[in-house]
């Protein structure tokens, strides 16, 4: 049976990993700077990790949300305590997809509204909601346009307000540093402004951090580098280094009740190991600090490189403009150099996404490598 074709893929086939790299089958090695889309948190096969996982598996991978699980309290004590996000509700799911789409649901279900406002260049996944909520129409079906989403520019303020007011919008849902779509940032006084009139007009206000949560931006969450509060906060990605696992955080003024929300595989015993661990690691390593010192000397030395435009993002959560689009200068890095990096929407985009175990010896290795890359592109 073929597989259903709707990836172009690379003409590499990873069969291991460890830590910074991976291994392809000729045990050729390739230095990871993409992370499988920023979900590789701390390191390919971390001891920790593997411990944690083979423990778990040995003795219950999985039962259902039916019974009591200590695994997910202890995850959402040590996720509390490292967010520091004190006082918020956790609802476990798979995947960042589904972490959106119940974090709309539930926006939905608390104010009686149904209209999202949502930005361009956004992405949100691709279920339902999610998807409609997400700036790209060649991936939203008929049946996801059925969704009530209006789309604005980044710091258009006066456009937030005159929307909000009609009263109609349950969620304005935001990437503080969008990923697929290009490593943009509103500013400051946009994300403030916005956050207040969502107040105003009883709407609520969902941070999606499933690709710039757990350390990625140098603080653990990408909105706590401004004076928000979100109502409502979706994860994923990183928070299972590799397995799949999402949840939303809950602000307590939203109130549970039994069936408002719900997942068979959510939060099962196997998944909360390897969230635990995750988070374990990240403190015990001082990881987050390391995301801080690693971007900044990235950052430095991306500014000796003429050739590079714009340095967009923060953390590491990185992005290299160039005034040509990249898909040839990847092709170079991953063919000819054997290291990982990512695109975007934006062509011209280098995207940077590594594990935040990096040290200054990798980050001197891809530059060399696109020095060479670019003196004969």
């Amino acid at each position: 049976m073929p597989l259903f074709d709707v990836y172009p893929l690379y003409n590499v086939t990873p069969v291991s990993g460890k830590d910074m790299y991976v291994y392809d089958e000729n045990c050729t090695e390739y230095l990871d700077l993409y992370g499988g889309h920023a979900v590789i948190s701390i390191g390919h096969a971390h001891p920790n990790y593997v411990d944690a996982i083979t423990t778990q598996v040995k003795t219950l991978g999985f039962y259902s949300n039916a019974i009591q699980n200590p695994i997910q309290e202890a995850l959402a004590n040590k996720l509390e305590a490292l967010s520091g996000c004190a006082g918020y509700q956790l609802f476990l799911c798979n995947s960042g997809a589904e972490a959106n789409e119940n974090a709309l649901k539930l926006a939905s279900f608390k104010t009686g509204k149904s209209r999202v406002i949502a930005f361009k260049n956004s992405f949100h996944g691709r279920t339902s909601a999610a998807v409609a909520a997400t700036d790209n129409p060649g991936i939203v079906a008929p049946i996801n346009a059925q969704q009530q989403v209006t789309f604005l520019e980044l710091n258009d303020i006066l456009g937030v307000k005159k929307e909000l007011e009609k009263g109609d919008v349950c969620a304005v849902i935001v990437e503080f540093i969008q990923g697929v779509g290009g490593l943009d940032q509103g500013t400051t006084d946009f994300f403030e402004q916005v956050y207040a009139l969502c107040k105003l007009n009883h709407t609520m206000f969902i941070a999606d951090e499933v690709q710039s949560g757990y350390g990625r931006s140098g603080k653990f969450f990408a909105f706590q580098h401004y004076n928000v509060t979100p109502d409502i906060i979706s994860i994923a990605k990183g928070m299972g280094n590799g397995f799949p696992i999402g949840g939303i955080l809950i602000h307590p003024d939203i109130e549970a009740k039994y069936g408002l929300l719900g997942t068979t595989f959510g939060g099962n015993h196997l998944a909360c190991a390897a969230g635990l661990a995750v988070l374990n690691t990240i403190e015990d390593e001082h990881l987050m600090d390391n995301a801080n010192q690693m971007a900044d000397y990235f950052v430095s030395v991306a500014k000796t490189i003429p050739q590079i435009k714009n340095i967009k993002g923060r953390g590491l959560m990185l992005g290299l403009e160039f005034d040509f689009e990249v898909g040839d200068l990847r092709k170079k890095l991953i063919y000819e150099h054997h290291i990982f990096t990512g695109g975007a929407s934006n062509k011209k985009l280098l995207r940077i996404l590594p594990p935040l175990t990096i040290k200054k010896q990798h980050i001197d290795t891809f530059f060399d490598a696109l020095k060479s890359s670019l003196e004969t592109n």
